[in-house]
């Protein structure tokens, strides 16, 4: 699959989530059989890109290729100019945000608001675009439905991307009125596919292998994109991988290589987030990783309590050694084996 004139290793992606898919988690999961991971999303304020914030959501310091940048804002010019800033800065792809369905957001009218506005979305689209073709870089979209069940324009949307110049529309299968409520649906995704010549993505609710693979057949997407069920879990991309050319499902991984991979994540993430902020911010991840397995609820609680980087890394590894002890691989539990059947 490609992006423009970029050749992707697979159809698996990463979803931009704020305050996650920074660099060390989309490095990790890139390892872990992702092809294509997008940055958080980078605000187009000017004033804003020297900022801490800012210039840590736009690193990509030993970063496989290509490298993604999410770009949010309301104004064409300013969309314009962060475009041309981050490819200054690597950004070998950027991605236009019409997809977030946060308040602070959507409040000022960007993110999955644009969907209301569609000649000033489509003149962001335009002006990023524009910006982008001097530099050979292609421009994605990540859009939602629509705003509510009764304002669904994301075919006539992406229709009017492909035609401004888009080169790949990715959509979240639920409304901005829905958040991440509810249940995702498929028809407009399909619709949407249908509709354009250029590659279209799936996102929404894509939480194990089979449901990647009935997600495919449903819309005839061209790739997926996983998001929340990424979390904690980030070898999900190999075991849907696996399932797509087999139809066979992966074991669950051995809790040796669970450990080495979340030490790995963790040492990179205290080198972004320095010792005071890394420790703190490494506590979801670590969260997300035990939450489901045997005494994960209590040492997340004990975990919690660690403010030094060095303990709270020895504290995780020393955990898992205690798990392997009891089990070579990851233990099943209820919630996974409902997520795989």
């Amino acid at each position: 699959m490609k992006i423009g004139p970029i050749e992707l290793p697979n159809r698996l992606f990463v979803a931009p989530m704020a305050g996650v898919t920074d660099r060390p988690f989309r490095v990790l999961c890139k390892r872990l059989g992702a092809g294509y991971a997008v940055s958080e999303m980078v605000t187009s304020k000017r004033e804003l890109w020297k900022s801490l914030k800012t210039s840590r959501r736009a690193d990509h310091t030993g970063e496989s290729a290509p490298i993604a940048v999410q770009v949010a804002g309301v104004d064409p010019a300013e969309m314009a100019d962060a475009a041309r800033y981050n490819i200054d800065r690597g950004a070998q792809v950027i991605d236009i945000n019409m997809g977030c369905p946060a308040k602070k957001v959507c409040n000022v009218w960007a993110g999955s608001a644009l969907m209301r506005n569609e000649p000033l979305a489509l003149r962001i689209v335009d002006a990023v675009v524009q910006a982008c073709v001097p530099h050979g870089v292609p421009v994605t979209l990540k859009m939602r439905t629509g705003w509510c069940d009764t304002e669904r324009n994301a075919v006539a949307m992406a229709r009017a991307a492909e035609a401004a110049g888009v080169a790949m529309v990715t959509v979240h299968g639920r409304t901005r009125e829905q958040g991440y409520s509810g249940h995702a649906e498929y028809d407009t995704i399909a619709a949407v596919k249908a509709a354009l010549r250029i590659p279209v993505v799936a996102n929404g609710d894509i939480d194990s292998p089979k449901k990647a693979r009935e997600v495919l057949a449903y819309t005839s997407a061209d790739a997926l994109m996983v998001g929340r069920a990424a979390q904690g879990r980030p070898w999900i991309f190999r075991e849907i991988a696996h399932y797509l050319d087999t139809g066979t499902l992966l074991p669950p991984p051995p809790v040796a290589d669970v450990r080495g991979w979340l030490v790995a994540h963790l040492l990179d993430h205290y080198g972004l987030y320095g010792e005071q902020s890394g420790v703190r911010s490494a506590r979801k991840h670590i969260g997300w990783a035990v939450h489901a397995l045997p005494g994960g609820a209590e040492f997340r609680a004990r975990m919690n309590l660690i403010d030094d980087c060095e303990q709270q890394l020895q504290a995780v590894t020393e955990w898992f050694d205690r798990l392997a002890e009891q089990h070579e691989r990851l233990p099943a539990n209820d919630s996974l084996l409902a997520l795989s059947a």
